[in-house]
């Protein structure tokens, strides 16, 4: 009886002779092309930043998640705490033209220097704010409850002009 394996010249073939179908081929790059894609997001998992709809979610390893809403989203009340005339309305107008969703503004008590109150979450918009109409950094507080305006305390950002505040363009 002859070994199946013999050739014709009575040698056994040296290496395996096994083609995968076309099939079986196509799976092992899919799954090649998809281990490939998910370990190399995996390894940039430590931050990242997607726009969706106009807002950006910041998310860092270890940390909670930011979003930043566009500027047109952000409600920003501009209120006067000094006697000058018209600069609550210059500055409500010159937030607008940066693109700020700004309500009418009003005057509020005296204050002795600009404050900009933020609600949780619009701390990047205050800076933004801030840094928009020449105010120092340390200018910016969180609201924590506080009703610095009438009717102001669910908006988002709330700037109080005060005399050191000068009108510039």
């Amino acid at each position: 009886m002859s070994d199946s394996r013999e050739s014709t010249n009575g040698h056994t073939p040296v290496g395996s002779h096994y083609q995968p179908s076309i099939g079986v081929v196509i799976t092992i790059l899919v799954l090649f092309v998809g281990l490939s894609f998910y370990f190399l997001r995996s390894s940039n998992a430590g931050t990242s930043t997607t726009t969706v709809a106009g807002a950006t979610t910041t998310t860092t390893s270890g940390s909670t998640t930011k979003t930043t809403l566009p500027r047109g989203k952000v409600h920003v009340q501009v209120a006067n705490g000094t006697s000058i005339s018209g600069l609550a309305g210059h500055y409500t107008q010159q937030l607008t033209i940066d693109g700020w969703s700004t309500l009418t503004q009003v005057n509020s008590s005296k204050v002795s220097s600009t404050i900009i109150y933020y609600n949780p979450g619009f701390g990047y918009a205050a800076t933004a704010i801030a840094s928009e109409i020449g105010a120092p950094a340390s200018a910016i507080q969180p609201l924590n409850g506080l009703t610095p305006v009438a009717n102001a305390q669910n908006d988002d950002v709330i700037v109080i002009l005060g005399p050191n505040t000068a009108i510039h363009g």
